[in-house]
């Protein structure tokens, strides 16, 4: 069934975070198969998308100087429904990707200004004040459909909001991921010093969802063990502010004997062709999260036959299978972490089963499967 009318895809920032990353190759996917849509998203001015999109977007004024996380997400809100309220009844239908532009159409279709609110819940945040605990319930409730992207969180809402909701797994595109050569290859394991060392990839930043201090401390293990090791730190880009935790687990280091810049590199936020390039130049890809909607970064390793050491999250085990296509050490354990990253170091057979395995996984998750399934679905909210 083919969704007829226009589509608005609504998300909270420009950055290469899941959410943002989730939006542009379903918006991207779906205009493939002919469906007239638009993204919508806040930036700053002169503010585009991480990466060139053919769809057609517009970016409302992105929030500075906030002094809480309180203010800025309500102020985030307020922004984001301001510029709706001038497009949206030119829609047939909202597709908000956070509690953020949840909130935000929610009030314009209440307001007779806007079409019916489709909400994909990610993930549900920790957060600490009652304000945003609220507000994300009401992001959760509000909507008049919801979707998530895997069978965890459909448990999840059911029994902590009385929320049903659909599934749609998130995609990937393994072109974005193609072979680099040599040159490329040791150039960048250059660039931080690898020379013969075992390069391990996290990609998100230092935060505690990623399991980032028990990494630290499963590197501080390997390399107590003598094992050459260094990790590579790509992203960090967050409408959470985690330089309080950041600071503290990179404070960490000394007693680990572990060196920021040496052991542990932090590259921030890099373009995507690079992104792309450090999938394909590391050795190992280190994603032991304590908390995921998904984990699409360990699917784009898969597309990149990249091995994974994730974890033994539930959302884990919806598309990864232990010792067959990833290692899923036990969350929130160094140790555990730490002997899965040495595995994959000493046997090159059980690395190479790891890569062939998962080639078979990624043609499962196509964001044209995931268009076509949300176009199914869209049609039946109309």
């Amino acid at each position: 069934m083919t969704f007829q009318g226009r589509l608005g895809i609504l998300t909270y920032s420009t950055k290469p975070r899941g959410g943002v990353v989730h939006s542009l190759e379903l918006a991207e996917a779906l205009q493939a198969r002919g469906v007239d849509v638009h993204l919508f998203a806040l930036g700053g001015p002169g503010d585009s998308f991480y990466r060139p999109t053919s769809v057609p977007f517009t970016l409302f004024p992105a929030i500075e100087g906030a002094t809480t996380l309180d203010e800025k997400v309500f102020a985030s809100v307020d922004s984001m429904a301001a510029g709706l309220t001038q497009t949206a009844a030119d829609f047939n239908l909202l597709h908000a990707q956070d509690c953020i532009s949840a909130r935000a159409a929610a009030r314009i279709r209440d307001a007779g200004l806007g079409p019916s609110v489709v909400r994909t819940v990610h993930h549900v945040d920790d957060f600490t004040t009652q304000a945003l605990i609220d507000c994300q319930r009401k992001a959760i409730l509000e909507p008049d459909h919801v979707l998530v992207v895997s069978r965890a969180w459909q448990e999840t809402l059911e029994r902590d909001y009385g929320v049903a909701s659909q599934i749609v797994h998130n995609g990937v595109r393994p072109d974005r991921f193609p072979p680099i050569s040599n040159d490329v290859r040791s150039k960048l394991r250059d660039s931080v010093g690898a020379k013969d060392r075992t390069v391990l990839l996290a990609v998100g930043g230092v935060e505690p969802r990623k399991g980032s201090r028990e990494l630290f401390e499963a590197v501080g293990l390997l390399k107590a063990q003598g094992r050459r090791v260094v990790l590579v730190i790509l992203g960090g880009h967050s409408f959470q502010d985690y330089e309080a935790y950041r600071l503290e687990t990179l404070g960490l280091l000394p007693g680990l004997d572990l060196t920021l810049g040496q052991d542990i590199l932090q590259l921030g936020t890099v373009d995507d062709l690079t992104l792309a390039r450090w999938f394909r130049a590391a050795d190992i890809l280190t994603y032991p999260s304590v908390k995921e909607g998904f984990g699409l970064v360990a699917l784009e390793a898969l597309a990149a036959d990249l091995p994974v050491v994730a974890s033994s999250i539930p959302v884990f085990g919806e598309f990864l299978t232990d010792h067959v296509n990833a290692l899923l050490p036990r969350v929130s354990d160094p140790a555990a972490i730490a002997h899965a990253i040495d595995e994959i170091i000493l046997d090159p057979a059980l690395r190479a089963s790891l890569v062939a395995a998962g080639r078979i996984v990624v043609p499962e998750f196509t964001w044209d499967a995931s268009a076509a399934r949300h176009e199914t679905l869209y049609a039946d909210f109309r």
